[in-house]
């Protein structure tokens, strides 16, 4: 049995696919976009996020902390991360919340069972269950055994995908999935290379494959002002989806920096 390191299961997710859904938020993204409104979502381990406004500089955490990662110079906090282990001792012992740990590793059991909570929703709205990121397929030997298991529940599965993976990541997922979210940020590749860290070729790629293979993919646009809303970019966009034959089933995504 396959486990996985998840930041968030967010329930009652009516953006995420058709019906109620409940998302499952894999940490590990392989790109470093701009804009990014999961930065908890990046990194492939759990680890610690600091809240300032909830701090009360009580040292609770110093006193806790089995690695002596913690100081406080004054009322500042200073994290140690080459010494952290992630342990998350101090986020249980902090009485403000100040501390949080994000991220855990969880078994497929594990997510099944808080699943089954909500199959009653997911049976009356048509809705299912959303795998989303950072990069689900960053975990792909998890995502896959998580998808399969879904499926013989007859749970409809979406996965919310950069479309930065392995081609054979997408062929292994592939029986399992019903519907991808597949993310298309900026046409242009050196522009692409510049706002996410990487090329676009391999995302196209991947793209192009899926839509050959006649599963259903959503097509999702974040607008990002400055960065992908000028004309010659959305002139880029439209004729890219023209050349592959995409007339329908694209969302433009409004930006918003809540992160």
């Amino acid at each position: 049995m396959n486990s996985g390191v998840v930041f968030d299961i967010k329930r009652f997710a009516i953006h995420d696919g058709p019906g109620i859904r409940t998302t499952i938020f894999l940490k590990g993204c392989p790109l470093s976009c701009w804009w990014c409104h999961n930065p908890e979502g990046i990194s492939s381990t759990p680890e610690l996020m600091y809240i300032k406004r909830k701090c009360i500089a009580c040292k609770t955490c110093v006193a806790n902390c089995p690695s002596g990662a913690i100081t406080f110079e004054g009322e500042q906090l200073i994290l140690n991360r080459k010494l952290c282990s992630s342990c998350g001792v101090c986020a249980e012992m902090c009485p403000t919340g100040a501390i949080k740990l994000v991220g855990k590793q969880m078994s497929t059991e594990e997510i099944l069972k808080e699943l089954n909570k909500d199959i009653l929703f997911f049976n009356q709205s048509q809705g299912g269950v959303t795998v989303s990121g950072g990069e689900p397929l960053m975990q792909v030997k998890f995502l896959k055994e998580l998808l399969e298991r879904l499926k013989h529940l007859k749970v409809h599965t979406a996965v919310d995908t950069c479309g930065y993976a392995e081609r054979s990541s997408f062929e292994l997922i592939l029986p399992y999935v019903d519907l991808f979210l597949y993310d298309l940020k900026i046409v242009d590749d050196a522009k692409h290379k510049k706002y996410t860290g990487v090329s676009n070729e391999k995302i196209r790629e991947n793209l192009e494959f899926l839509l050959q293979s006649e599963k259903s993919v959503l097509i999702r646009v974040p607008i990002v002002p400055t960065i992908n809303d000028s004309e010659k970019d959305i002139e880029d966009l439209m004729g890219y989806l023209e050349h592959i034959g995409i007339k329908s089933n694209i969302h433009l995504l409004p930006f918003h920096n809540i992160s």
